[in-house]
């Protein structure tokens, strides 16, 4: 918010040939001018809608002045902008691009919803319209890419899911010391889709959990829910489940072979499963020996933990690994999997393709900052960590509509940097909204490009 030192401005004397006056003195200016395309992104998709719609107001009618629709996309909107904190709010209360990405004049209109009122939106939410908010964000995704694919037959969908440390630093509630990670955590989990062989894997639940979660806590619940509406949108296609060896559970192992399902599941070594690999070992080690460098191969066996009912199929990823001057070391590993393929192209092919999903959590954190759970209420953080799944959801659209431009594959700090960090002005009358962008911006054909894609005509 202004104050006696911006109005003042600076002075730079000795800087140029030319004293320069710096001032902040435009008025009805932004330097999020291109954040427009959230509007655009979210119109297409009826994100925020939905999620809003799944919200039960009980605030006094006469007393509101914003509707929850309205709180849910001034949070997404701003997340998505780079403003993740609440108290972010009062340093926008003058700009007027959130009052028009909230449909409001963007000059004389309201003023976005201050600090306060964004910490009790998030401190309402409850238990109930969590689980509402979490079937709407799956619901909007799978709706989305069943309306974008229907003219193509979608012959697999994979479903990734992993666990990820989310340090806490405050009183949380459910914050737990979790000796793995060495620190008081969360443990949220997120999940993504992969049709066919595309290269994007699209968020579909993000579900945050106390810092002694296990990775498979919840995970069937998750699975079962996700399944059930694929199986409705595309009934047609293949599911495959892909998971990390913290998932490989009796539970996770027997709810997948019910449901029907193609999986591939790490699985930790153990003595029995060693024993297995020691012929492929026994071979490795000579390979390596020979070439003085990294060998592995591959073979697989029937195996059946105490715990299972069934003997399953295990692939086996025999490797010695050489680091230059180290001792030659044994690195085995084992997958689980109903598939018939080569073991070779299990692992390789199938499976490694899993660590893209790690990416995607790292555009999460480092993009979106989603580890930003740093109210007190257990229920607030799960809202705010999907409220920031949803502005991901928005950057994945974003990311979709820039398919035929150089911004095809950037990441969300690259897309918010390059496509909505522009300095605006806002003219306004009564017959129009007219929005003044630099006509030396760096990347203005792919902002046209991609505002096309969403539905902006030619001007």
């Amino acid at each position: 918010m202004p104050d006696a030192t911006t109005d003042q401005g600076v002075l730079f004397a000795d800087l140029f040939e030319r004293p320069l006056h710096v001032r902040f003195d435009q008025p009805d200016a932004s330097s999020d001018g291109g954040a427009l395309l959230l509007k655009a992104a979210d119109e297409r998709l009826g994100l925020s809608a939905a999620l809003a719609a799944t919200m039960r107001d009980d605030r006094d009618p006469r007393r509101v002045d914003h509707p929850l629709v309205d709180l849910v996309r001034q949070r997404v909107f701003l997340l998505a902008a780079g403003y993740e904190d609440c108290n972010d709010a009062a340093r926008l209360i003058d700009d007027p691009i959130p009052r028009l990405l909230l449909g409001r004049d963007p000059v004389d209109g309201a003023p976005i919803a201050s600090q306060p009122t964004l910490s009790r939106f998030e401190n309402a939410a409850d238990g109930r319209s969590l689980v509402r908010l979490g079937h709407a964000l799956a619901d909007t995704v799978i709706a989305r890419h069943r309306k974008r694919l229907r003219k193509r037959r979608v012959r697999r969908i994979t479903i990734d899911m992993d666990p990820t440390d989310d340090p806490t630093h405050g009183q949380q509630q459910l914050s737990l010391f979790n000796t793995h990670y060495g620190g008081w955590c969360f443990l949220p989990v997120h999940g993504f889709l992969q049709f066919d062989n595309e290269s994007e894997q699209y968020l579909f639940a993000s579900v945050l959990r106390d810092g002694h979660a296990v990775a498979c806590e919840g995970a069937c619940a998750i699975l079962a829910r996700v399944i059930g509406k694929l199986e409705k949108a595309f009934p047609r296609s293949v599911i495959r489940v892909r998971l990390d060896g913290g998932f490989a559970t009796p539970e996770v192992f027997d709810f997948l072979d019910d449901a029907g399902v193609e999986y591939v599941v790490a699985i930790a070594g153990n003595s029995a499963l060693r024993d297995h690999a020691e012929e492929a070992m026994e071979a490795v080690r000579a390979s390596s020996e020979a070439s003085g460098e990294s060998e592995r191969d591959y073979a697989e066996c029937r195996y059946a933990a105490g715990s299972w009912d069934i003997g399953r199929r295990v692939v086996i990823k025999a490797q010695v690994v050489r680091l230059g001057e180290r001792a030659m070391r044994d690195n085995p590993r084992f997958v689980v999997t109903n598939l018939r393929q080569t073991p070779r192209f299990v692992y390789e092919s199938v499976y490694c393709a899993r660590g893209v999903v790690e990416n995607r959590i790292k555009e999460l954190l480092d993009g979106l900052a989603i580890d930003r759970t740093s109210c007190h209420r257990f229920l607030a953080n799960q809202f705010r960590l999907l409220l920031t799944a949803a502005a991901y959801v928005l950057f994945q659209e974003l990311r979709l509509s820039a398919r035929h431009t150089s911004l095809a594959g950037a990441q969300v700090s690259t897309l918010r940097e390059r496509l909505f960090k522009l300095g605006a002005w806002v003219e306004r009358s009564t017959r129009r909204i007219v929005l003044h962008l630099p006509d030396s911006a760096a990347w203005r054909q792919e902002w046209c490009c991609i505002a096309r894609v969403l539905g902006a005509a030619p001007s």
